[in-house]
């Protein structure tokens, strides 16, 4: 009897350990389960933030590559002509930045040409003698230092010291040719220019495919001024006739 108390006494001990043991490994797995979803957890989150991390660096990368004021459209790159921006800006060497295709010959920037005014000042006694650069389409309908549009087709010039209104015959020796025209701006500004001439104006003197000429600047009074003018005129009438 002894023998069989023990012997069922080991089958309840032996099944208690088994539940026992079960109940462990099932908590061990339960466990290994929730450290898995915690790590998972944690990876998903980390890959967010890094995400998230990575999208903001562009944006800032992005927005510091952009320089400021990109997006506006302005003529910096372009030499100017004279300082005051308001009253005009036109480049000393602008016949580099747009074909003068409006002007073929002389004749036909003479007759585009404007009138002579009677406000010019009288500087007759004015010589000078050096590299004259000219602009023409791409500096069209802006303002000069006097206040006017600028119109390639005139004959006008830009001089740093001649009275504007003052009128003078610039003359190129390379072609014999010479033109009077009115000082409406001031310029140019660059080093080895003494005038800048319109369009019109380097197209009678045959210097508009060089850019530069080297010229002889000689000032005339008001009366000087519609003289030659007249003249210039009357050749060009002449010459439309053997035409």
């Amino acid at each position: 009897m002894s023998r069989i108390r023990a012997l069922t006494y080991c089958a309840h001990l032996r099944g208690a350990l088994s539940s026992i043991a079960a109940g462990v490994a099932g908590n061990t797995l339960n466990f290994r389960v929730m450290r898995l979803d915690n790590v998972i957890a944690r990876l998903m989150k980390t890959r967010l933030s890094r995400g998230l991390g990575t999208l903001f660096a562009f944006f800032v990368l992005a927005g510091c590559a952009t320089p400021p004021g990109a997006g506006n459209t302005s003529d910096s790159g372009v030499p100017q002509s004279t300082k005051n921006t308001q009253a005009g800006s036109f480049g000393p060497q602008a016949f580099g930045s747009a074909p003068a295709s409006d002007v073929t010959t002389q004749g036909s920037a003479l007759a585009d040409a404007k009138p002579l005014t009677d406000e010019g000042s009288g500087v007759s006694d004015f010589h000078q003698t050096g590299r004259a650069s000219w602009y023409g389409r791409g500096f069209h309908g802006r303002r000069t230092a006097n206040g006017e549009r600028y119109d390639m087709h005139a004959l006008t010039a830009a001089h740093r010291t001649l009275p504007l209104g003052s009128y003078v015959r610039v003359t190129n020796p390379a072609t014999s040719r010479s033109v009077v025209v009115r000082i409406n701006d001031r310029g140019p500004y660059a080093r080895g220019r003494v005038i800048d001439l319109s369009m019109a104006a380097a197209a009678v003197l045959d210097m508009r495919h060089a850019g530069t000429a080297r010229v002889q600047i000689e000032g005339l009074t008001q009366q000087e001024a519609r003289a030659a003018r007249d003249e210039m005129l009357a050749s060009n009438s002449d010459s439309s006739a053997e035409k």
